[in-house]
């Protein structure tokens, strides 16, 4: 019997090499369609690979303080032809 399981880890392990590389999601999957995997295959190992990564995400135990700061306009020059 084929192993989808398997074939979705090897996807999901290839998605995370590729993308630390600096590749898009998108390109990834498009390139991993036109090789032949369905798109369903590829679709569930990037929600792995989306999982994955939001575990590792740090959480903030800080809210981030918004301030506003106004520039100085700038003085106008007059030319006169």
């Amino acid at each position: 019997m084929f192993d989808k399981d398997g074939l979705i880890d090897k996807l999901t392990d290839y998605i995370e090499k590729n993308l630390k590389k600096g590749y898009t999601k998108d390109s990834l999957r498009w390139a991993l369609v036109n090789q032949g995997y369905s798109r369903i295959e590829v679709d569930k190992a990037l929600k792995r690979v989306d999982l994955k990564m939001a575990e590792k995400a740090p959480i903030l135990k800080v809210k981030p303080e918004i301030t506003h700061k106004f520039a100085e306009p700038k003085k106008k020059r007059w030319r006169f032809f």
